[in-house]
């Protein structure tokens, strides 16, 4: 079976709730995770994480997870990037319906929001649920359309 690889970043707020991500998900055999930073709590600029996240996850698939203190900054920066399809869940059910319906690729949390056991059983629900297709391929594909008024 092959590995899903997992890229994880996030600022100093999402910084605690990442390491225990990077520790739940590298405990089984299901996933590689790459913890692309930081490496600790000090302050940093989430936008640089949420584009080396959103950029591994177009050049090599799987998926991303970003973590900031609401996670709004990483769900806009990360949305920027043609092709990420990144959702900012605060329940499980939101989580699950971004991959179910959206074919969310980037997960987003607010670590300061939800708390960091929430935080992990969204993750489990993000990456258990697959993309239905069907009619939601349909309007997936309208994403990557330029709108034009």
């Amino acid at each position: 079976m092959k590995k899903i690889s997992i890229y994880v970043g996030s600022d100093h707020g999402g910084f605690d709730l990442k390491e225990e991500v990077v520790d739940m998900l590298s405990e089984g055999e299901e996933y590689v995770v790459y913890d692309l930073g930081p490496y600790d709590g000090e302050s940093v600029d989430y936008p640089q994480y949420a584009k080396s996240v959103s950029e591994r996850v177009l050049k090599d698939g799987g998926f991303g997870i970003l973590i900031c203190g609401t996670g709004v900054g990483m769900s806009i920066v990360a949305n920027k990037q043609r092709g990420i399809r990144a959702v900012l869940a605060h329940n499980e059910l939101v989580g699950a319906m971004g991959r179910r319906h959206n074919d969310a690729n980037v997960l987003c949390l607010g670590a300061r929001v939800i708390g960091s056991a929430l935080g992990l059983e969204i993750v489990k629900s993000f990456l258990s649920a697959e993309f239905e297709g069907g009619r939601h391929e349909r309007r997936v594909k309208q994403f990557e359309s330029d709108f034009k008024n």
